[in-house]
């Protein structure tokens, strides 16, 4: 089990950003949260098995059709607290 944070930034809010993030996080079983930032960018928390975060994190940095994510900044975190849903939050 890993848990990241990530930090989405460009056309990132908006465009429907949290609302794509969430099904996928379902699809591969993540848990965590996903928000925008007042700096307008979008953080995503996900703790999940090893190979379930690749496949999200690669679907992510794509994003939905009308957003453009030009920047994605991955750090893992330790010692993390233990999530047991995924959740948009506002």
């Amino acid at each position: 089990m890993k848990t990241f944070k990530i930090l989405l930034s460009g056309r990132v809010q908006g465009v429907g950003f949290r609302f794509f993030v969430e099904p996928r996080a379902k699809k591969y079983n993540i848990a965590g949260y996903v928000r925008n930032t007042f700096n307008n960018k979008v953080e995503v928390v996900c703790q999940g098995e090893k190979e379930n975060l690749e496949l999200f994190i690669k679907e992510i940095k794509k994003g939905p059709t009308f957003s453009i994510v030009r920047n994605v900044d991955i750090e893992e975190i330790k010692n993390p607290q233990n999530y047991s849903v995924f959740e948009i939050k506002f």
